[in-house]
């Protein structure tokens, strides 16, 4: 596809300018965070936004009318509220934590507890100088194996085949079969790749499908690996209750009705609220 424009995804640093004033979106890689952070960010969106927090399409929190400053960044003092959440880790590596996961991993179903692979793939991005230079629409998926993210895959992730395995995905198809705790470091490795094969200007490559040259040679998925499931409904589930969220987003009242410490927003417009036994 020919781009005639560099991306422009939004992030916190430098928000999207909207007719309402900056739309800001926070990546929370794999959808999980703690309940306090996402109280402390309905606080932020009271007092500098519209005071609603909505969920995107790919399991990130959004905050609309935020201030911004003369060069189309963010406020300052909105900035430092934000960053007093613990949801922006690094200021460089702002849009480029895009980490989805199958959202009951660890708590109820799925091969393998995903958790673990979120954590250290989100760590070596935000480690890697170079890897700041990824675009803000550049995607991980980590399906756990139960096939919940098979119509999200774009760029680079994985189906879980057990509780050791995976087998990646690299583009449109599949790539390596390879232990669960090499992942992340093959697919920081593949971001690399990515990266300097995509080009540079504004013509550069947004997604691995379109580089002139497949970034791996492809590979037949085995057995397991091209499961396919649907969304996740909304009401009780196993391991917790999937809240749905309107267009309208969350507000800091139903946010306080929740007592897990930690939530885990989806793809699907919601979070997941695990029930007490599956805590942890």
């Amino acid at each position: 596809m020919a781009r005639s424009r560099p991306d422009r995804c939004p992030g916190i640093v430098r928000p999207w300018p909207a007719d309402d004033g900056g739309l800001v979106r926070i990546r929370v890689p794999g959808g999980r965070l703690p309940l306090a952070a996402l109280t402390a960010l309905a606080a932020v969106a009271e007092e500098y936004g519209d005071g609603r927090v909505r969920v995107t399409g790919r399991a990130n929190l959004q905050v609309r009318a935020m201030p911004l400053s003369g060069d189309g960044r963010l406020a300052e003092d909105a900035l430092a509220a934000l960053e007093a959440t613990g949801l922006l880790p690094s200021r460089t590596h702002d849009r480029v934590r895009n980490i989805l996961a199958s959202p009951q991993t660890g708590l109820a179903g799925g091969q393998a507890d995903l958790r673990p692979v979120v954590a250290a793939l989100d760590a070596l991005l935000l480690g890697d100088e170079l890897l700041a230079g990824l675009p803000g629409r550049f995607l991980f998926t980590l399906d756990d194996g139960r096939g919940d993210l098979a119509d999200r895959h774009k760029d680079l992730g994985l189906v879980a085949l057990d509780a050791r395995t995976a087998q990646l995905v690299v583009g449109e198809g599949y790539g390596a079969v390879l232990a669960l705790d090499e992942a992340a470091a093959r697919l920081a490795g593949l971001a690399r790749a990515f990266l300097a094969a995509r080009g540079t200007g504004p013509g550069a490559a947004w997604h691995v499908p379109e580089l002139a040259t497949p970034l791996t040679a492809p590979v037949t998925p085995v057995p397991g690996a091209a499961i396919t499931s649907g969304p996740l409904p909304f009401g009780p589930v196993p391991g917790g209750e999937h809240v749905p969220v309107g267009d309208d987003g969350l507000d800091a009242a139903t946010i306080a009705t929740w007592s897990a410490p930690t939530v885990i927003a989806t793809p699907w417009h919601g979070v997941l609220v695990p029930s007490e036994e599956t805590h942890g």
